[in-house]
């Protein structure tokens, strides 16, 4: 399997009303350095149909939008799911302390065993 398709697995399980990071989802994936190749997967659609709104920066900032249809729709998606967001200004920015997916020990072993990974600091 390759990073691509793990990292296809990995965004398909952020639950509903929950958002990761492009960090978060490469370490799941095995790759813990490679956020911004979690990115480039996204935006080429290189990991499959993805729930991608779901995925934020370090930060919260919803900087993937300008890869859906319009500015605002990463922002309408995640507030359908019901995530709260703020406007700081310049972008709008997931209460991460409220809405980020801290993964519990049986989701993390799930989602380790779909992509075929254990956990490793490499």
């Amino acid at each position: 399997m390759d990073f691509y398709q793990k990292i296809g697995i990995v965004c398909r399980m952020i639950p509903r009303g929950r958002v990761a990071t492009y960090g978060q989802i490469a370490a799941l994936c095995g790759k813990r350095r490679n956020s911004r190749q979690v990115g480039y997967a996204l935006k080429l659609g290189l990991a499959g149909e993805i729930p991608a709104h779901r995925v934020v920066n370090s930060r919260g900032e919803l900087v993937g939008a300008k890869y859906f249809d319009t500015p605002t729709k990463q922002a309408q998606l995640l507030r359908d799911e019901g995530v709260g967001l703020l406007w700081d200004g310049e972008s709008w920015r997931v209460r991460m302390k409220d809405f980020a997916w801290h993964l519990t020990d049986p989701e993390f072993d799930a989602v380790c065993g779909a992509v075929g990974e254990t956990w490793s600091d490499n």
